[in-house]
């Protein structure tokens, strides 16, 4: 029955969800109301928030067990192809607030309770195996760049990267193979999981309205994309502390972007913030 769940809509078709046309204007408007939720509950929020740096040393660990390093990069940076799922708390307390609802953390978890929860564990799974795709990718590139032996330190590692012909050229392809996994994650997720929160849609609905959503916003998408990839490159530059507060920020710009993707049912009362 779960797996019937996860795989077929719910309540709605596709077809059936309609999309509206967005701009740029309206992916800043999302971002700054979603860290307008972040700064109401901070404690609450960067509580849950840790998890990321966390569960990032544990992969590393997992992965490697020795020697990490060629993977710190494609671990950080890739992590955020799973972000969407592990953003479920968020998009529930944004969910709860434009409701006038109880915001406390506890009810965030209420995203695990979902009907639709079946559903968004089989699109958070394919996640994960893009997410390991992009790490075994990575490990390719750089033994066939830099060779099979390890580094003998991270200093050494950066020395190699960055004064060698083919440690630039794995700065380059890197980024362009890695920037090819955020499209298509960006693609199929960019909506999915706060509609399945929200209509308790299957997952197959979910990723066919994501994408037809991109294709019709394909610019601001993109613009979010890019917003996302800055933040994130900035959460890791200050050792992850910045993360603990730019994660659940893009977590609730998220649902505050597929509000403005999305057309809800005209009997949904939904409080929507206006721009400004």
């Amino acid at each position: 029955m779960a797996q019937l769940h996860a795989s077929t809509a719910i309540g709605e078709d596709a077809a059936n969800l309609k999309i509206r046309d967005i701009t740029v204007a309206d992916v800043i408007d999302a971002l700054r109301h979603g860290f307008e939720d972040f700064w109401e509950h901070p404690s609450h929020y960067a509580f849950a928030a840790m998890i990321y740096p966390v569960v990032i040393i544990v992969i590393a660990l997992w992965v490697s067990g020795q020697n990490v390093l060629p993977l710190l990069y494609p671990l950080a940076s890739g992590f955020a192809l799973i972000g969407p799922f592990v953003a479920l708390i968020f998009y529930e307390i944004s969910r709860r607030a434009e409701l006038g609802l109880d915001t406390s953390w506890k009810y965030g978890l209420g995203a695990l309770r979902s009907p639709a929860f079946p559903a968004m564990l089989a699109v958070g799974g394919l996640l994960c195996i893009v997410f390991i795709a992009w790490l075994i990718a990575a490990q390719l590139l750089f033994t066939g760049l830099l060779g099979a032996e390890p580094p003998a330190s991270f200093t050494a590692m950066l020395s190699e990267i960055f004064t060698t012909g083919e440690g630039w050229t794995l700065i380059v392809v890197g980024n362009l193979v890695g920037a090819a996994f955020a499209l298509a994650v960006l693609s199929i997720s960019v909506v999915s999981f706060p509609l399945m929160l929200d209509r308790h849609v299957g997952a197959r609905t979910a990723i066919e309205t994501s994408i037809r959503a991109t294709s019709v916003n394909t610019w601001p998408v993109l613009v979010w994309g890019f917003i996302i990839a800055v933040l994130i490159a900035i959460g890791m530059a200050t050792l992850f502390l910045g993360l603990v507060i730019i994660m659940p920020a893009l977590g609730h710009a998220s649902w505050h972007l597929y509000r403005k993707m999305i057309v809800p049912p005209p009997d949904t009362p939904v409080r929507t913030r206006q721009p400004g």
